[in-house]
């Protein structure tokens, strides 16, 4: 049987508040003992974690959006605010840092699982520890799978992708931690919101016949006098950009190379993405500093994109392997849609 379609804000609403939802699926219950492949490790749980801290903010708000807010203990390392319909069941989980946190703090809380967003975070060099560390404690620890699968993270903090994003990744993750944590219907009607909402933003932009479009997104720079990092042609930046049918500029395969403005300026992006978030670990990760740069470098503001103001602000966690990945879809689609009749 086929599952209701819930808009993602009445679902999110709807297990936020606890009601109990019936949805007209064929999954079934998950059967523990239950084993789940992650990254190069076997997860084996007896039961359905009771707590879980997540280092990321893609894997909090995947849990937040599965209605397991309640088994969330600890949050850390956040781009940007919670969605706003999650803010209710956020307010009452502790957030540990804003960005990475201390191995003590997230054991501190005692967690069954620990959820990842990067393996800079958690891995073989983690920032916070490594998964034998956590797993000495009989801690699990699951990491994303669009930061391990198709990515070489031991060449450098953001990592090379070997292969071209997959979208699979994403919802891989919200099938398996449904599966973790016995949700697994709230899961498939997850993957149905987003898979249905992407295709729709894809059909829209090309409906329109536009061509010729490119474009180049700035993620941030660690001083806005070097390098900014753009976003590569693997990473999840890159995928969307090309399932809208808009080519990138940049040519590199690292996730978040770094590439020079002159570089950019001659290649003359039609659009420019600008992320915007919360997060201060570098000066250019204000996007007000951002468009004030822009607009004043002697290279960047004879740009098109520039001076016709064809630059689309979307949150940094839009522009990664997260549920939110689609809103940016969303976002930068409408933004192509109104260059019509100005790119020829």
């Amino acid at each position: 049987m086929p599952i209701r379609r819930l808009a993602f804000s009445t679902l999110c609403a709807a297990m936020l508040a606890g009601a109990a939802l019936s949805f007209s699926v064929s999954a079934s219950a998950s059967e523990y003992p239950l084993q789940v492949q992650n990254c190069g490790h076997t997860l084996k749980f007896d039961k359905a974690p009771a707590s879980a801290v997540t280092i990321g903010q893609a894997g909090t708000e995947m849990l937040y959006a599965l209605g397991l807010g309640d088994k969330v203990a600890g949050t850390s390392l956040w781009f940007n605010a919670v969605l706003p319909q999650f803010k209710a069941v956020n307010d009452k989980v502790t957030r540990l840092a804003d960005n990475d946190p201390s191995f003590e703090s997230v054991i501190g809380k005692r967690p069954a699982l620990v959820v990842s967003q990067f393996e800079w975070m958690v891995g073989k060099e983690g920032v916070v520890g490594t998964r034998e560390q956590f797993h000495d404690l009989r801690i699990a620890t699951y990491a994303m799978p669009s930061d391990c699968e198709g990515k070489n993270n031991l060449s450098g903090s953001d990592g090379t992708r070997t292969a071209a994003y997959d979208v699979n990744a994403l919802y891989k993750s919200v099938q398996q931690l449904a599966q973790i944590f016995d949700v697994e219907a709230r899961g498939k009607a997850l993957v149905n919101d987003l898979t249905q909402r992407q295709a729709k933003a894809v059909a829209e932009l090309k409906s329109s016949k536009l061509q010729n479009v490119s474009a180049a997104l700035w993620f941030s720079s660690a001083d806005l006098a070097i390098d900014p990092y753009m976003a590569g042609q693997k990473g999840v930046a890159g995928y969307m950009m090309q399932t809208l049918g808009l080519r990138n500029i940049v040519t590199s395969a690292e996730e978040w190379p770094t590439v020079g403005w002159e570089t950019i300026a001659k290649a003359n992006p039609s659009i420019l993405i600008i992320a915007r978030m919360d997060r201060r670990r570098f000066p250019a990760d204000d996007y007000q500093k951002k468009l004030e740069f822009l607009k004043k470098d002697p290279v960047t503001q004879h740009m098109d994109a520039v001076k016709n103001n064809r630059i689309v602000i979307v949150d940094a966690d839009a522009l990664q392997g997260s549920i939110r990945m689609v809103d940016g879809i969303e976002q930068i689609a409408q933004a192509a849609l109104k260059l019509q009749g100005a790119v020829r």
